[in-house]
């Protein structure tokens, strides 16, 4: 154990040499010293335990800091895919339903269009036979063709 005693001495030694070579090169930037020539360094340099207690709260303060930006960051991403995924789902939803009525209204038309012409085939017909030359030119019960008594009219009326 006497052996562990000198090799601590010359770590501590060490570690406090490394320390002060830290110092000097933080207190030697520029940065630094132009802080320190500031009013709010100047300060801090006069309260040093106001500075140790400012220096605790930020280093302390750091992780809630940064777990509340990565809340933060997350939590817009999640609404970002959110709303992406969503706009993506009512769009499909909307071009399926839109799909769906342009086909139902395609056969209701090709429906409404075969029964229209049906119905202009059947009524072209009908009409075809009831107003057709053929009863025209039958015999009225008098006798005379129905063709001569138009004849008959029309040339008395070319007479006047």
């Amino acid at each position: 154990m006497a052996k562990e005693y000198p090799s601590t001495a010359r770590d501590l030694q060490e570690l406090q040499r490394k320390v002060s070579l830290l110092i000097e090169s933080v207190q030697g930037n520029s940065k630094v010293i132009a802080f320190m020539k500031s009013p709010v360094g100047q300060y801090l340099d006069r309260h040093p335990f106001l500075t140790l207690t400012l220096l605790v709260f930020v280093i302390v303060s750091a992780i809630p800091v940064g777990f509340f930006l990565l809340l933060v960051v997350l939590t817009s991403l999640a609404a970002f895919v959110g709303v992406i995924l969503l706009e993506g789902l009512v769009i499909s939803v909307g071009g399926l339903s839109l799909l769906c009525v342009l086909c139902g209204l395609g056969f209701v038309s090709l429906c409404l269009a075969g029964i229209i012409i049906v119905s202009y085939v059947v009524v072209s017909s009908l009409i075809n036979y009831w107003f057709s030359p053929r009863l025209l030119t039958q015999q009225n019960p008098s006798g005379n063709s129905l063709l001569s008594t138009k004849s008959t009219v029309e040339s008395n009326r070319n007479d006047l």
